[in-house]
């Protein structure tokens, strides 16, 4: 068995060498037995023939001998007769009579036995063979032997014959023959193994060309019809050809092949969505057919979009120009696709067919009805998904291919979600876009856009030596309205003082919204006479608008007015806005529903009041009198307190001031960063002195972001009062460092290598919100609460809401809701899938964190 092991490893390397080897070993043993064989029955034979002889030969001298005593001879005589005989035999035989007399010890053993057995026995010896005959005495050999009885052994008759010479000759034969006849297991072999090997090897190396030359799920249905059309002739190898014929039917069933996998990551590839190619939509998608077109060829692609209830918009993309007729063809079919569908269409329901041509350049596209029928792969939804869309499809070529086909099934659904969410975000940047500069309510600009247009209205002016005025509108008795009508009443009034203050402006003035019931005209090109005639005419529009409630009361409109003149009255925009706001106030405190013309006095009262709270706030810089004030910050599901946000408040004889009065001084005093410090200082001895665990929001000032000690300084003071630098959130306000990006992202991964995190303040109030969260890493974002604030009264606000928390949300950032002010925002606020609330609501500010409150107030100077 070991040797059986050894000679297959040997002879497995080929299957050829193999057959050869076997052949040939089989050949040589089976020659080498057979000629063994034989050449034991031929010495057999001839010991038989010789035996044969020796006993004529013994029978002859046995009557030779029984003569010779008849007639009265001796032994001596008797010899001699059998010489005379042995000379007529060939001279290989040897006789020789042996008596009993004659025997001694050294005698033969053979004529020993016979003489004690009277039996016949045969010896082989090298020399040649020897037979033994006993002589018995019968009845007639008593006359000379008369002590003998019957049967008695008298004599021992031996016949040599010599074998030498003949068993040499035989050799020499035997060898000649061997020799002729040795080539033939040679041959033998040779001749089975090429017979074998040449049908095998041809067999195999048929099937080996054959398996070579697939190189595509496409190749294996030729490869199957040549197996079953292959002819061999041993039976054992059609087996193994039928067989793989059918193992390779039930692969080409089952594989996608390479080509196709290929192919479907190509077109796959295409519909990466990227934030550089989110322009146009329709752009988006009309480059999407260009780019799928690079891998297979497609004429359009439609797409099928739920507007309303009852209206449906088929948007349809042809790479080429279709002609008229296969315009017509492609809108019949795709109604027809639709009405075969579950969507909600009736004969009432409104359905909009659009063609865009991707390649207006390329050769007119003219197919027939039934190109279009057969080579269009669709996909319809029950219900619609993002972005409206309820179904798409791809008319190409590459459908007729039921393997591509299938693949092309599959990447539908992709493709769906794929102009889908294209459409979503285009309609969401756009919406974005929208109202980071406008305010949803009134559809007015906001803030921000108002500081912007009021700094280039005063670049403006300066440089081609201009004047022009600023309104500030203050609503008279606009908490009533909302008191005694609701919010909702609220918002329609103020759509409508809005609407009627437009009414009023010339073209080129510009009119937004402050906040609250506050709103800002920015006349352009006027004096001081122009700008008060068109402040009247908005107070006196303004009294005779009226509105009419749920119970029909009558709301009428009224405002007081303030303006300032440039730069007759400030030459910057925030003391211009100063000072418009100061004669707001004034002209509140004289009655209400009056326009306040500044005087020289309100001039120098006004600045005399900004240069006193400067004063002021350097003598509470120098002393140390900031307070901070802290507003809790709850989960939106149990309602814990997480959180806080340190709010700056500083401390002016017995009243508390509110940073919004003394920030803007402040900075334009340039000691914004001491009050950063002295406020961050302040708080972390709160922390210290308490044990507080929680998160601690801490507004920046853009001011801060410029200094290079900064952070070595926050550093510093998170050391010395031993607190734990993730347990830091600063927050960033967008309107204030917008155009800072470059210092600010620096800024932020200083200190986030550091540990500390980051949140954006007013989150959606302004486009760069989105540069922010992609350039910047942040941990949370503050909606901003102008949003959150009417999200249950306007469905426009409520949208915005929902997409800062899925957009914050999709890139891993918490959030956080501004201005929850009762029980239903804060509701609404965790449906919407947002972390934290902040507002009134949730916890006033107070110059303590909630759940440590001090048994006697802190030292806060």
């Amino acid at each position: 068995m070991f040797l059986l092991k050894k000679f297959i490893l040997f002879t497995s390397i080929t299957l050829k060498r193999f057959i050869f080897t076997a052949t040939l070993i089989v050949s040589i043993v089976t020659f080498i037995t057979v000629i063994t064989l034989l050449t034991w029955i031929f010495l057999n034979q001839a010991e038989d023939i010789s035996a044969e002889t020796s006993s004529s030969m013994a029978n002859r001298v046995s009557s030779l001998i029984i003569e010779a005593m008849e007639n009265g001879k001796n032994m001596t005589e008797m010899t001699v007769i059998i010489s005379e005989f042995q000379r007529l035999l060939p001279e290989r035989y040897t006789i020789t009579i042996n008596s009993r007399k004659g025997i001694n010890s050294e005698a033969d053993e053979l004529i020993k036995k016979a003489f004690s057995d009277g039996a016949n026995s045969s010896h082989r010896s090298i020399q040649g063979l020897e037979h033994i005959f006993p002589l018995t005495a019968e009845a007639k050999c008593l006359n000379c032997h008369p002590e003998a009885k019957v049967g008695d052994v008298l004599g021992v008759l031996s016949i040599k014959e010599e074998m030498t010479d003949f068993r040499d000759t035989f050799l020499n034969n035997f060898i000649i023959i061997f020799l002729i006849f040795l080539p033939i297991p040679f041959m033998m072999s040779f001749s089975v193994s090429r017979f074998v090997n040449s049908h095998l090897g041809n067999a195999i190396g048929r099937l080996d060309r054959k398996i070579r030359s697939v190189n595509s799920i496409g190749d294996l249905t030729k490869l199957e019809a040549d197996l079953e059309n292959e002819e061999h002739r041993f039976r054992e190898l059609e087996d193994i050809f039928n067989e793989f014929s059918q193992f390779i039917s039930r692969i080409r069933g089952l594989a996608v092949g390479k080509e196709m996998l290929e192919f479907e990551i190509k077109v796959l590839e295409r519909f990466i969505i990227t934030s550089e190619t989110i322009r146009d939509w329709k752009d988006r998608v009309s480059q999407l057919l260009n780019e799928v077109n690079t891998v297979m060829q497609a004429y359009t692609i439609f797409c099928v979009f739920q507007i309303e209830e009852e209206a449906y918009d088929i948007e349809i993309f042809w790479s080429s120009p279709p002609s008229d007729n296969t315009m017509e063809i492609m809108d019949e079919i795709v109604r027809q696709r639709i009405s075969h569908e579950k969507l909600s269409i009736s004969e009432i329901t409104e359905i909009k067919v659009i063609h865009n041509v991707v390649n207006p350049d390329f050769p007119m596209l003219d197919l027939d009805h039934s190109e279009i029928e057969f080579q269009t792969k669709s996909l319809f939804l029950e219900t619609p998904q993002i972005g409206g869309v309820v179904g798409i499809g791809v008319q190409s070529q590459t459908v007729a291919d039921p393997i591509r086909s299938l693949v092309i099934n599959g990447i539908l659904t992709t493709m769906l979600n794929v102009v889908g969410s294209i459409k979503a975000i285009y309609k969401y940047t756009k919406d974005l876009e929208y109202y980071a500069t406008r305010d949803p309510l009134t559809n007015l600009f906001n803030q921000r856009v108002f500081w912007e247009l009021l700094g280039y209205e005063v670049g403006r002016a300066e440089r081609h030596d201009e004047s022009f005025g600023l309104l500030m509108i203050d609503l008279d008795n606009f908490k009533n309205v909302n008191d005694m009508f609701g919010h909702f009443m609220g918002d329609k009034y103020l759509s409508k003082v809005a609407l009627t203050i437009h009414e009023c402006l010339r073209k080129g003035d510009i009119l937004a919204r402050y906040g609250g019931d506050e709103f800002t005209v920015i006349i352009c090109e006027a004096d001081q006479e122009q700008v008060y005639m068109i402040a009247d005419r908005i107070r006196e529009t303004l009294s005779l608008m009226e509105i009419t409630a749920a119970d029909g009361t009558k709301i009428r409109g009224s405002a007081s007015i303030g303006m300032a003149i440039f730069p007759m009255h400030a030459q910057s925009p925030k003391d211009l806005f100063l000072f418009a706001d100061n004669m707001t106030y004034k002209a509140k405190s004289m009655g209400r529903n009056c326009i306040i013309i500044p005087t020289n006095e309100d001039v120098s009262e006004v600045f005399e009041k900004s240069s006193e709270m400067s004063r002021l706030l350097l003598q509470v810089m120098e002393e140390k009198r900031v307070i901070p004030y802290f507003q809790p910050i709850v989960t939106t599901g149990s309602g814990e307190i997480v959180c806080h946000e340190v709010l700056c408040r500083i401390e002016i004889g017995d009243k508390i001031i509110a940073a919004s009065e003394f920030i803007e001084i402040a900075e334009k005093l340039s000691i914004i960063s001491r009050l950063d410090k002295i406020l961050m200082e302040k708080v972390f001895a709160n922390i210290k002195q308490t044990g507080y665990n929680g998160l601690i929001f801490i507004n920046l000032s853009p001011k801060s972001l410029i200094l290079k000690e900064f952070v070595p300084m926050v550093i510093s003071l998170a050391r010395e009062y031993d607190i734990q630098h993730d347990h830091v959130v600063f927050e960033i306000t967008e309107r204030e460092t917008v155009k800072n990006m470059t210092l600010l992202e620096q800024f932020v991964l200083d200190l986030k290598l550091e540990g500390f995190k980051f949140a954006i303040d007013d989150f959606g109030s302004g486009f760069s919100s989105f540069q922010y969260i992609r350039r910047l890493p942040i941990d949370f974002v503050k909606i901003e609460g102008m949003f959150v604030r009417n999200m249950l009264k306007d469905s426009k606000d409520m949208a915005f809401v929902k997409t800062l928390s899925i957009l914050a949300t999709e890139f891993g950032i918490q959030t956080i809701a501004e201005y929850i002010e009762d029980e239903d925002l804060l509701i609404a606020a965790h449906a919407l899938g947002i972390d934290y609330a902040q507002g009134y609501h949730t916890g006033r500010p107070m110059p303590y964190l909630s759940g440590y409150e001090p048994t006697g107030i802190l030292d806060t100077k």
